[in-house]
This record gives structure tokens, sequence and C-alpha cells, in this order.
């Protein structure tokens, strides 16, 4: 590993401001709206400094987005952990996680649904990014349905995942936490359904 490279994959203090300021301009104001520039002055570093870790705002973009993605992954499995062994509970507390987060005073929709909406091309990395962090979503509400159990755990994943985003958008649309708790309620619903006796 060349040394630029080796700069780029480590942890540094200037890297994880850089990250976090990234995303935090990001989510506030969109990815193509923010320039590297507003980024460096907010976080006070040298342009040198970026590129040491990121080649170029595309990267940085896709670093952002994955340490949102950990942190995301990270929360989704402590909720879990703390809900009972009964996957319909699981399914519960997923919800009433995201009802949490519609009223925080941040909201302002997924960042991730906000990148693809900007990054629509299938072979751009934050696209890529995008649609591997939603599949982790879609994989454990596979994970929870194949515990009913059920016949087609798959699909019963996907609708359940179409509830979830719908709620984060009419939550973001019309700032609605109840969103949730209004696809939480479908979601049981189709799992109940489709749990085999």
């Amino acid at each position: 590993m060349s040394s630029t490279s080796a700069a780029r994959s480590r942890k540094s203090p200037k890297r994880d401001l850089l990250l976090e300021t990234a995303f935090r301009l990001f989510y506030l104001s969109g990815y193509h709206a923010v320039g590297i520039d507003t980024i460096l002055a907010e976080a006070g570093v040298a342009k040198m400094t970026l590129y040491n870790h990121f080649k170029s705002k595309d990267e940085l973009i896709v670093a952002a987005l994955q340490r949102r993605a950990d942190e995301i992954l990270s929360a989704r499995e402590a909720t879990l952990s703390a809900a009972s062994d009964d996957p319909l509970d699981q399914l519960s507390a997923l919800f009433d996680a995201y009802e949490g987060w519609f009223k925080t005073p941040d909201f302002n929709g997924c960042a991730f649904i906000r990148a693809i909406a900007e990054y629509p091309d299938q072979a751009s990395p934050v696209n890529q990014a995008v649609r591997q962090q939603k599949q982790i979503l879609i994989d454990q509400l596979e994970s929870l349905a194949r515990k009913l159990p059920t016949d087609d755990p798959k699909s019963l994943a996907t609708q359940i995942y179409l509830l979830a985003e719908g709620a984060i958008i009419r939550a973001h649309t019309f700032r609605d936490p109840a969103a949730a708790q209004l696809a939480k309620e479908g979601a049981l619903a189709l799992a109940k359904a489709a749990r085999r006796p």
C-alpha cells in the first residue's frame, strides 16, 4: 500500500472532523450544493488535509455515508437487542425507533434517499454505497421474517421495507412523525398475516 493510500485509510481526528462536517452539511443542504471549500471552511482544515484522506468529493461522500451507515447499523442492532426475542416485538421496536428519529429537531429525511436522488447513475460509487446500505436493512428485515416463520420471508421483508421507506418520506414531506406508527401497524398486519400457523 502506498503512503497516500495508507493516509486515506487510517483513522485520524482530522479525517473524523471532515467526515462529521461533510455529512452535516450534505444532510442539511444536499450533496451537489455543498462544495469542498465550504466543508474546509466549516471544518477549519486545509485542502491538502482533505486530499490526504480523500482523492475526490465522491470519495468523501461515500466515506461520510459509510460512517453514517455504521452508526445506523449500531443503533438498529441495539434496538433489536433491547426488544424481546419475539420478531413482532423487534419489528415494532424498529418502527418505534423511526418515530423517535422523526421527532428529532434536525430530522431532514433520509440522507441515503437524498443521495441516490442526486446520484441516479448505478455506476456511481455514491449510488452503490446507498444501495448497499439499504440492502443491509432489507437483509435484517428478512432475518426477522424468517423467525416468524413465514413461507416467503424475502417478499415480506421487501413489503415491510417499502413501508419503512414510505414512512421516512411522509415524515419528511409532511413533518408527520406519526407516519412511523401507521407504517408499524401495516408491517405488523403483514407479518401476522404471513406467519405460518
